[in-house]
Formats: C-alpha cells, structure tokens, sequence
C-alpha cells in the first residue's frame, strides 16, 4: 500500500519549503538551483516500499536524491559469500546516493529502501551536465560527501569506544537525519522507522546481544529510547548526544 504523500510534506519539499538534515546535499545545494532539479525531473520523483531495492546496479544510468525515508546501503568490499564482512551505512533525506556513477557509470552498491522512500532519479548524463554548468551545485555535492565521511568517521569507525556510546552516537545521527514525527508523537519524541536491532549490529559491526542489552539500558537507566518490533522511538535526543560525545 501506497503510503500518504503528506508523509513527506510533497508540495513544500518540491517548493523547496523544507529544510534539509545539516550536511546532505539539498541543505548545501543554493536555493536558486532547487528549481532546476524539480524542472528536470520531480516530475518523475517516485516511492519505493520498504524492503524494495533502490535500481543501482551496474546497469542502472540514475542517481538518486532521498526527498523523504531512508535506505540501507550494503558493500562486500572483499566479495559477496559467505561470511564476507560488510559495510552498512544508512543514508537519509536530502543525500544523493549512487554518487559513484558519476565517475563510473558501472559502480554498483545494494541500496534497499529501510521504509517507504520517496526519490528524485536523476540521469547520470544529465545530472554531470548541471554539476559541470553549475560549479555551486558541484559544491555543494562536493561538500556534503566530505561531511559524510567525517561523520561516518565518528559513528562508524568507533571501535574503542564503548558500545553505549557508539549505539547512542548512531541513533543520535539517525534522529537528526532520518527521524520522523508527526501529530500524534508526544513533544520531542523522534520515531525511528523499518529499523531493528541486527541494523544496529550489522551497522556497528556488534552483536545483537549487544545491542539488546545497550538499548535495555538506554530505555531503562536513561530513558532515552522505547524499542519496539522495527521501530525504535528516540524520548531524548540529548541525553543520547550527550552518552555518544563522553569522555
């Protein structure tokens, strides 16, 4: 089922009304250029459902700007069998994924939708065009990969870190980017949707029980977080910010 495109606030995020997480593209990108992407292809901005996989194989030709949702990205840097690590990064409203085509049309990364996700595709022809016309627009994608590395820096690569402070640290970072609430969810409240504990483990490179245990302590002892089945409610951001940056 198709959900409701008031979801995704559709007229102010086309209008341009709707302010983007700090750090993704569509915050960087100037407000003037706005109106050349809605032109050249809000048009075509489609949902896809939970679970269904963004098309970013080799034999794609698009790149995709998330207006709304969140998605799963998935690399098997030393090949895909069994056992073989992987690297799992979530990417929320206002990133451009499937970057990669732009220098290498045949690059391919699993990108699989974490709720239903609104996208803009935009054809890797075309979208090289406005970034070589357009130097602003190559900024501001140039500029907001640099701040997805450095932040993936310090909520991914965290290993010596605690596990309260690196679950807290990525569940902060999902609130602020992926985060959603509406008229029903209580002041200050921040829901996180389509995610579930092995996620957070395959994101962190954790065990689930690990995790299980950290979000118990995070609900119990902090009461930063209710957990639900593929849903975890963020009760206060700031105590999780505050356990993530600790000493």
């Amino acid at each position: 089922m198709v959900p409701k495109m008031e979801a995704f606030q559709t007229t102010d995020v086309l209008a341009g009304r709707r302010t983007m997480p700090e750090g993704s593209f569509l915050r960087y990108l100037p407000v003037d250029m706005w109106p050349l992407f809605v032109h050249a292809w809000g048009s075509d901005a489609r949902i896809y459902e939970r679970e269904e996989a963004l098309p970013t194989g080799a034999a794609d030709e698009h790149v995709y700007i998330i207006l709304g949702g969140y998605v799963r990205q998935e690399r098997v840097p030393f090949g895909a069998r069994d056992g073989a690590p992987k690297i799992i990064r979530f990417r929320g409203r206002g990133q451009l994924v499937g970057e990669a085509k732009l220098i290498e049309p045949s690059a391919s990364v699993g990108t699989t939708c974490m709720t239903p996700t609104w996208v803009m595709p935009c054809p890797v022809g075309r979208m090289n065009f406005f970034l070589r016309k357009h130097l602003t627009i190559q900024e501001a994608l140039l500029r907001s990969l640099e701040d997805r590395v450095r932040s993936d820096e310090t909520i991914y690569s965290t290993a010596t870190r605690t596990p309260i402070q690196r679950v807290s640290g990525l569940l902060a970072h999902l609130a602020d980017t992926t985060g959603t609430s509406s008229a029903s969810t209580r002041p200050g409240h921040v829901a996180l949707t389509g995610l579930s504990q092995k996620d957070l483990a395959d994101a962190l490179m954790m065990g689930v029980s690990t995790v299980e245990n950290t979000l118990r302590t995070l609900r119990e002892e902090h009461g930063a977080v209710i957990s639900h089945y593929r849903k975890l409610t963020v009760t206060d951001l700031p105590v999780l910010r505050g356990i993530a940056t600790a000493p």
